[in-house]
């Protein structure tokens, strides 16, 4: 695993743009304001959860989760730091906001923003955070 995860960064380092950190560090934004949004605005989260409420165990285990999860991942995929492990702590937010469209209220923008985000996110699993980020800053630093 230690390997295949060097040859994935060896090869981002050589395709790499700085239109890719850029859409990084907007990922990150993202992330933070709608983890912002979901605690400045319970309800709206409490409306989106309503159709999963039978299914999700814990729902304010849940909300925290989310919450922090966006917040703290957002900020350490804006800087590029851990960015593979961030974004893998939000697929399960990212799918189970798919699942919601589908057994609750249809609306089109949160579907098309959920697999968007969703689609990006699997990027940056797979291509990991870049030159211009804090790992690479630390990796060089050694």
């Amino acid at each position: 695993m230690d390997t295949s995860i060097k040859n994935l960064n060896k090869w981002a380092n050589r395709h790499h743009s700085i239109w890719i950190d850029f859409l990084r560090g907007l990922l990150g934004v993202f992330l933070i304001a709608k983890g912002i949004s979901f605690i400045t605005n319970t309800q709206e989260f409490e409306d989106l959860t309503a159709p999963l409420s039978n299914y999700i165990v814990g729902g304010m285990f849940t909300f925290h989760y989310v919450a922090a999860a966006h917040i703290m991942g957002g900020i350490m995929i804006t800087f590029g730091l851990l960015t593979r492990w961030c974004v893998l702590a939000q697929l399960p937010i990212l799918i189970g906001a798919i699942i919601i469209n589908f057994t609750g209220e249809m609306r089109p923008i949160n579907l098309f923003l959920a697999i968007t985000i969703l689609i990006v996110s699997v990027f940056f699993l797979i291509y990991g955070s870049g030159k211009n980020s804090a790992d690479y800053y630390f990796k060089m630093e050694k």
